[in-house]
């Protein structure tokens, strides 16, 4: 398991920027969160490539900004719709590409958008779109998001055993807990399709804390993914209103370390 971090926890600071400073704080492996159309230009993915890779450092995995809109260009009932919104995420797993990552996070389906889509159109759509990704050497993976069709571990499950040879999933704690489930339930129906993970920890209050300023109880999550062998990243992901100083990111991926390193 290796520790990452999203540029997202840096928000509304410019991506280049956020690289900057989590690359000096001594982060070597990031997602990148990206949040705007010409930051998918190939002039600027590449100086963002030759800036990591003098550092040491490279990229996991590519956050769309566009994840709000998913439910009306990839899961209306408009056809037409979805096969230019499949052409429009090629732009994502270009861009992925481009920066050495092979994972490209999908949200999916908002349980507040007016669709009826049934889960068997949901699932061709996202087999389509997942070899439409490995023409790219990319991997798309569904979220488990709060308000999405994703945020219940019986769609997981139910996605798993339809799409046996396209189904992968990334983990996020946080859109878990804050959906009242626990994130180790939903890594369990995840199981061995699990190939990515935001981790964040949960304040008393219920806010969204970096991991070790929280409750929760890691442990269990982490014996779990010993238990399967997961070989993927631990990406710390939380909102910019979540940490107090800079330096607790560190402090947090130090905790991380510890606790993936006990015997």
């Amino acid at each position: 398991m290796q520790i990452g971090i999203s540029t997202g926890c840096l928000y509304p600071m410019l991506t280049e920027d956020s690289i900057r400073t989590l690359t000096v704080l001594g982060f070597r492996q990031f997602e990148i969160f990206f949040n705007a159309f010409s930051e998918l230009e190939p002039d600027y993915l590449d100086r963002l490539r030759g800036y990591l890779e003098q550092n040491g450092a490279g990229v996991a995995s590519v956050h769309p900004f566009t994840s709000s809109f998913e439910s009306l260009l990839l899961f209306s009932a408009y056809e037409r719709r979805f096969e230019d919104g499949i052409r429009f995420y090629e732009q994502f797993f270009r861009t992925a590409q481009r920066l050495g990552a092979d994972k490209v996070i999908l949200h999916g389906l908002n349980t507040n958008y007016p669709s009826a889509l049934p889960d068997s159109e949901y699932f061709r759509r996202f087999r389509l779109m997942q070899e439409r990704a490995a023409c790219y050497g990319v991997t798309l993976l569904q979220e488990n998001v709060r308000n999405f069709r994703s945020r219940d571990p019986a769609f997981i499950e139910r996605m798993a055993a339809a799409l046996p040879d396209h189904a992968a999933f990334v983990l996020d704690v946080k859109q878990a807990a804050a959906g009242g489930i626990d994130p180790l339930t939903m890594a369990q129906t995840m199981g061995t399709r699990l190939r990515h993970i935001h981790i964040s920890d949960t304040a008393a209050n219920g806010q969204c804390v970096l991991p070790g300023y929280g409750c929760y109880d890691f442990r269990p999550l982490i014996q779990y993914l010993r238990e399967i062998h997961y070989s993927g990243s631990l990406i710390l992901e939380v909102y910019r209103f979540s940490f107090q100083e800079i330096n607790d990111l560190l402090k947090s991926c130090h905790f991380l370390d510890a606790l993936i390193h006990e015997t």
